[in-house]
C-alpha cells in the first residue's frame, strides 16, 4: 500500500513541476504515465488479494 501512495505523491509532483515550469511539459506526460501504471498495479494487486481461501481441516 505504501508504494501505491508514493507512487501517486511522485506522479501528482512531476505533473505540478511539468504545468509550473516553463518548458518541462515532458514532466507532466511522465507524471500521468506513472499515474496509470500505479492504477493498473492497484488493480491487479487488489482483484488477486481478494481471492484467497482458506483450507477447511
Amino acid at each position: 500500500m505504501s508504494l501505491f501512495l508514493l507512487l501517486i505523491l511522485v506522479a501528482v509532483v512531476l505533473g505540478i513541476i511539468g504545468v509550473a515550469v516553463h518548458g518541462l511539459f515532458y514532466l507532466l506526460i511522465i507524471g500521468a504515465v506513472v499515474l496509470v501504471a500505479d492504477l493498473v498495479y492497484a488493480a491487479l494487486r487488489f482483484r488477486r488479494g481478494g481471492r484467497r481461501h482458506r483450507i477447511a481441516r
